[in-house]
């Protein structure tokens, strides 16, 4: 048998086909990145898609997406309350961040580099202070839909040779534009998503949402033992007020008390139109902080200035029944002590009814 020698020709085929092999399992694991990207069914999904997927896939040490919380398609996904619940550090929205990969990917093409050669506000605005947060080289994709730009997509190594100047960018700018269109795709996902659970008249979440923020809550105060308050908030007489002064005006009454309401209460608080003239809300915090809360709320709502349709003012007025209660047990004992809770707030809010209105009342048996 004949050992026919290596000639640099097959060398070349062999280099060739170790190319074309590379290509495929590339194109493969972007394929399957993408995949999860266009089926995700909200943001957090998408977002984990990116930040934890993206980077196994494919060796990364960072992954940060820059949005722009002006974009006309991103102004409800990034209210700053969703922002609060995902708690990503790698998701960032500050104008600074944005200023900089602007600059950086001019005429709207990508970037290709090191980070640890910008100078050190451009460094610290988009990959953060800390020496260990800023990858060896990285690669920022703009995000665009034709002329406009929603975000920037970073990708970092921690190999210093692994983007640079030159390194062909087709793949990666096709997948931009997957991004890109999952975004836009999980953005109207979760608009649709917030009309089911969104009361059209005040704009507040309506009992369908409220309802699963207790179930979530209290899963994550059973984990910590921590305490959770609930306020059931009823208008006074607002039976009157639509009689005397018509529905129109009723509703503006309404829509005004829930945007009081939700001025009052903190970021991470959830504030809903339970049905008719009433509303609810779920604190995190004792029976002290509920109280404060509730407060706050009665007296705001006291002092609003709401007119008929000839110019006189409505007296308005809340009654305000507080629980409030430490979680703890199994979560099965959790989730029946949330309809024991709703059932004290409303029971307090109604003893506040009987002796005489436009006051708190805490249901006595509840423990900080």
């Amino acid at each position: 048998m004949t050992n026919l020698a290596p000639t640099p020709l097959s060398e070349r085929l062999r280099s060739l086909v170790d190319t074309v092999q590379h290509n495929e399992r590339t194109l493969r694991r972007f394929q399957n990145v993408e995949l999860r990207l266009i089926g995700a069914q909200d943001f957090a999904s998408f977002l984990d898609t990116l930040f934890s997927h993206l980077p196994q896939q494919f060796a990364l040490a960072k992954v940060v997406l820059w949005l722009d919380d002006r974009a006309p398609i991103l102004l409800e996904l990034l209210e700053p309350g969703n922002l609060h619940a995902l708690d990503y550090a790698q998701l960032k929205t500050s104008r600074e961040g944005g200023l900089v990969a602007q600059s950086l990917c001019e005429d709207s093409r990508p970037w290709l580099g090191r980070p640890g050669q910008l100078d050190d506000d451009a460094r610290r605005a988009f990959f953060g202070a800390a020496p260990t947060d800023v990858p060896a080289s990285a690669l920022l994709l703009p995000l665009a839909s034709g002329t406009s730009v929603s975000g920037y997509l970073c990708l970092g190594s921690d190999d210093s040779a692994r983007f640079g100047a030159g390194m062909a960018t087709d793949i990666l700018e096709r997948f931009a534009s997957i991004v890109t269109a999952s975004l836009d795709n999980v953005a109207h996902r979760e608009r649709l998503k917030q009309l089911g659970m969104t009361d059209s008249l005040t704009g507040l979440a309506n009992r369908r949402y409220f309802d699963e923020r207790v179930r979530e809550e209290l899963m994550r105060a059973v984990r910590y033992r921590a305490p959770v308050a609930c306020l059931f908030i009823d208008i006074d007489g607002f039976k009157r007020i639509n009689d005397s002064h018509g529905h129109q005006t009723g509703d503006r009454a309404l829509a005004a008390v829930a945007a009081c309401m939700r001025r009052q209460v903190r970021l991470g608080d959830t504030v809903a139109r339970y049905g008719g003239e009433e509303f609810a809300a779920l604190l995190q915090g004792d029976r002290s902080d509920a109280l404060t809360v509730a407060e706050r709320v009665r007296l705001a709502v006291q002092n609003l200035d709401v007119r008929d349709e000839y110019g006189e003012r409505i007296a308005l007025t809340v009654s305000i029944g507080v629980a409030a209660r430490v979680v703890a047990g199994t979560p099965a004992e959790a989730m029946s002590l949330g309809r024991t809770l709703l059932d004290e707030a409303d029971r307090a809010m109604y003893r506040a009814k009987r002796n005489g209105r436009n006051r708190i009342e805490a249901q006595v048996d509840a423990g900080d």
